[in-house]
């Protein structure tokens, strides 16, 4: 089944059954012998991410327990961020200097990728160490899989992910508001993860009307893309500038600052016009709207389902 709450279906039904195909996906992943070990971990860590992604949907129905798992997933994934990181560094020294083709010598620049590439080389020479750390992430999955049953979401329809929607929208508006104020590294990459959570929660809500949702769905994906380069352009320069004697010349290296800079300027550009289309309704009134969405979802499909009483989960 799809990412996404099913009609007929509870909230905490849903949120639990999403949860276990996620880690489900993530195990089948790990267990898949021809996928490369790069592309499986950045697959498994984006598992984790749509599973924080999705217990943030009901986070003020489930505090205590999407409190410890939150914290539980984004540390489970984070030792496998360094295999990710040398890929990402690669792939974005060549998206900028393909966006800026006509700008760069090839022959220049052709010592800096050379050192980018030996990097990611020495992390996958360490094919020991990454299996080590895989097959430890496999076990933490399973754990975390057993936890799910006792998940316990209060309330449920829209009552449930409301207080979440909510707070992820408005944490958005204000984090877009804060980095054009502050244009710094960390502001942009902030307002990109609770833009990232949007996205998520439009792709879990996306049947209550498909075409709207879409539309709002493939506007923050874009978003999230846009801030992605951009964070991705700061951690490239900031490895260019920490050892720069590693890439060559320095006039090389200042000249692909400069580019750097001016390809975060058209990113940046995009992404406060399609972040204010985004973000355009004040949270109260964006909710109001997606619960107009929802009891129409459900009156459409006649299948609302009726309260089923679960015991309390008490945690510690």
């Amino acid at each position: 089944m799809a990412y996404r709450i099913l009609p007929g279906e509870l909230v905490q039904e849903g949120i639990q059954r999403i949860a276990r195909e996620q880690i489900d996906k993530a195990i089948d992943e790990l267990d898949d012998d021809e996928v490369g070990r790069h592309e499986t971990v950045h697959q498994v860590r984006k598992r984790c991410k749509k599973i924080r992604g999705l217990i943030r949907l009901v986070r003020p129905k489930f505090e205590a327990t999407y409190k410890r798992e939150n914290a539980w997933y984004r540390d489970a994934a984070r030792p496998l961020s360094y295999v990710r990181d040398a890929q990402a560094l690669v792939e974005t020294f060549d998206d900028l200097t393909e966006h800026f083709q006509d700008q760069i010598d090839e022959r220049e620049i052709a010592e800096v990728r050379r050192e980018l590439t030996d990097r990611r080389r020495r992390i996958a020479e360490d094919e020991v160490g990454l299996r080590e750390r895989l097959d430890e992430f496999r076990e933490l999955l399973l754990e975390g899989r057993e936890r799910v049953a006792a998940w316990r979401v209060k309330d449920d329809e829209f009552d449930a992910v409301e207080g979440g929607l909510r707070k992820t929208y408005a944490r958005g508006r204000m984090t877009m508001r804060k980095a054009f104020e502050d244009p710094q590294t960390e502001s942009f990459h902030e307002w990109r993860k609770r833009t990232k959570y949007h996205w998520y929660h439009m792709r879990l809500l996306r049947l209550t009307w498909e075409g709207p949702q879409k539309a709002r769905r493939d506007a923050a994906d874009l978003l999230s893309d846009l801030l992605g380069d951009d964070h991705d352009l700061s951690i490239l320069r900031r490895t260019l500038l920490e050892r720069p004697d590693n890439f060559g010349e320095e006039r090389t290296i200042q000249s692909l600052i400069g580019l750097i800079n001016q390809r975060q300027v058209e990113l940046r550009t995009q992404a406060r016009t399609l972040g204010a289309r985004i973000y355009a309704e004040k949270e109260k009134h964006y909710c109001r709207r997606q619960r107009i969405y929802w009891k129409a979802w459900r009156r459409e499909t006649d299948v609302r389902p009726k309260a089923r009483h679960a015991p309390e989960l008490v945690t510690a």
